[in-house]
């Protein structure tokens, strides 16, 4: 039986006191590693605190256990912990960098496969001995001395080179992101520091001759996750968007930003406030529609800001404000603003150029219908209405077509009674299937109604019978007859300015429909009723 190799000394005590403070740190700081947001991340870095304080839990014991058969199985069950961490670890990086090599079925079984073939080694260790021998030595306290042989450090040459990878895998990220690697040389610091004791204990017998890595990867564990999480997290967020991106934390000072928005504002430095590049902010992202002007070369761009809150601890908050090149978006509106100027000017032209001579000559020809009777001056009085009528039309469709400004809640069924009582129905009918409401200009959405409602009776004639309904499970509603019909042929053309199958007919009423459907942002079809009439499907998009 061997003798016992515990003796309680103050050097003794105190690094079983580091070792368990150690383990305990990174066993309690599972709790806070849980809430990270990227579940891949959590579970590499979740593995990571378990097997680094695993590791140094069974350093602990190793110094605590008596015998020296108990030392020695302590020990290379250590060797196997330790060796594992090697996995988590590698995982975090590949998942906290956006690759997929963690979740490669190929690379995980060539890893298992590693893993036990090195566990293998440590475990047959006493039939080969290549791995470590072991002796008793007096100083600085009764302890097992392990002197590693050449498995050994094959198998730690082997780990540094994976540690390494991952270690790589950060870096390109930090400098793709323009982003400063200085957390990361103090982590890759905080792992060797274990170093030093290492030596001392090989050289002096002041310190005993006892590896002393788990206190290393203990340290860096913790220091990923406390003193450099919101770091991580922060590129992270930031990396691999195309648009630039900017991390502002609670009190908008500049946490973090990615290459395109250093491209975007130069001046961008850690620390400042946001408001020195974009003054006024915040109340830009609730004024003028969030938008901002940057000058740049080729001439003056717009970007739509957007911000998304995030935790960047268990109590702080911050945001993520993104920029979005809306450019092409602004210039095409700006071009409509400036077509649909030209179009109220070119309407108030019409409504006064052509309706003052026209009044008049209507009004002359009144004076001449009073003293001759000519059939003649009846068919000029029926022309001068219709181009009343078709200049009603076209200042109509001049107007529909303009943006859509504030919008309600409207009762379609309830609006269409209120346009059936306008309208010449003469004989026709008119049957609502069922209550529905959408979001919509009031007055437009009346000017629809209106116009689908004279074309089924202009075209299926003064008894046609009308239904108006909502599309079941499509949001919107429709408005069918049960007259002729139009051709499959007609479909394509029958909202095109002037374009009409009636005798009597301006070629403007539908036109000026889908001019309302555009203007909502919906969609207008044309197809066969059930009873062989036109069937108008307007599909809202929105509840109904």
């Amino acid at each position: 039986m061997s003798a016992p190799l515990t003796t309680m000394t103050p050097l003794f005590a105190g690094l079983v006191s580091v070792f368990v403070a150690a383990s305990v740190a990174c066993f309690v700081s599972v709790r806070r590693a849980r809430h990270i947001e990227d579940p891949d991340t959590r579970w590499g870095l979740v593995a990571l605190l378990v097997t680094s304080g695993g590791w140094a839990f069974i350093q602990a014991v190793f110094l605590v256990v008596p015998s020296q058969e108990l030392k020695i199985a302590t020990y290379v069950v250590g060797l196997i912990v330790g060796f594992s961490t090697i996995g988590p670890w590698l995982y975090f990086c590949s998942a906290y960098t956006g690759r997929s090599l963690h979740r490669d079925r190929t690379i995980q079984r060539v890893a298992i496969g590693l893993f036990l073939a090195v566990a293998l080694v440590k475990v047959t260790n006493p039939l080969h001995e290549l791995y470590f021998t072991a002796t008793v030595v007096a100083t600085p306290f009764p302890h097992l001395a392990v002197q590693n042989g050449l498995l050994h450090w094959v198998v730690v040459g082997f780990a540094y080179v994976l540690a390494a990878v991952g270690y790589f895998m950060l870096l390109e990220l930090f400098w793709q992101v323009g982003s400063d690697a200085t957390p990361l040389v103090v982590l890759v610091g905080l792992t060797g520091l274990p170093i030093i004791p290492d030596l001392v204990g090989a050289v002096s017998p002041r310190l005993p001759d006892i590896t002393y890595e788990p206190l290393g990867v203990a340290l860096f564990s913790l220091g990923v996750l406390y003193l450099y999480l919101e770091e991580f997290q922060a590129i992270q967020l930031t990396q691999g968007r195309d648009d630039p991106v900017i991390m502002l934390d609670d009190d908008d000072r500049i946490r973090e930003y990615n290459a395109a928005a250093t491209d975007l504002f130069p001046e961008l430095e850690m620390g400042e406030q946001i408001d020195t590049i974009m003054p006024g902010f915040p109340e830009r992202l609730v004024t003028d529609g969030g938008i901002v002007e940057v000058e740049r070369v080729g001439g003056l761009r717009y970007y739509q800001l957007s911000a998304t809150p995030f935790t960047t601890d268990l109590s702080r908050m911050g945001q993520m404000i993104t920029l979005t090149d809306i450019t092409d978006r602004e210039q095409y509106r700006a071009d409509l603003e400036r077509q649909n100027e030209r179009l109220e000017q070119f309407a108030n032209t019409v409504s006064h150029d052509l309706r003052n001579p026209l009044s008049v000559a209507a009004g002359r020809l009144e004076l001449v219908q009073e003293e001759v009777d000519n059939e003649n001056l009846d068919r000029i009085a029926d022309a001068h209405a219709r181009m009343e009528e078709l200049i009603a039309e076209i200042l109509t469709l001049a107007r529909q077509g303009e943006p859509i400004g504030e919008t309600e809640t409207v009762q379609v069924a309830a609006l269409a009674r209120g346009c059936w009582e306008i309208v010449d129905t003469t004989d026709a009918t008119l049957q609502i299937e069922d209550e529905m409401t959408v979001t919509a200009d009031r007055d437009r959405l009346q000017q629809l109604l209106e116009n689908l409602l004279r074309n089924a009776i202009q075209h299926g004639g003064d008894a046609v019978a009308i239904r108006l309904g909502p599309l079941g499970e499509r949001s919107g509603f429709y408005v069918e007859d049960d007259g002729d019909g139009i051709a499959a042929t007609e479909r394509d053309q029958i909202f095109e300015s002037g374009y009409s199958t009636a005798t009597d007919g301006t070629g403007f009423g539908l036109a000026i429909v889908a001019e309302i459907v555009e203007a909502h942002g919906w969609t207008i079809g044309i197809t066969e009723s059930d009873t062989g009439g036109a069937r108008f499907e307007i599909e809202t998009g929105g509840p109904s």
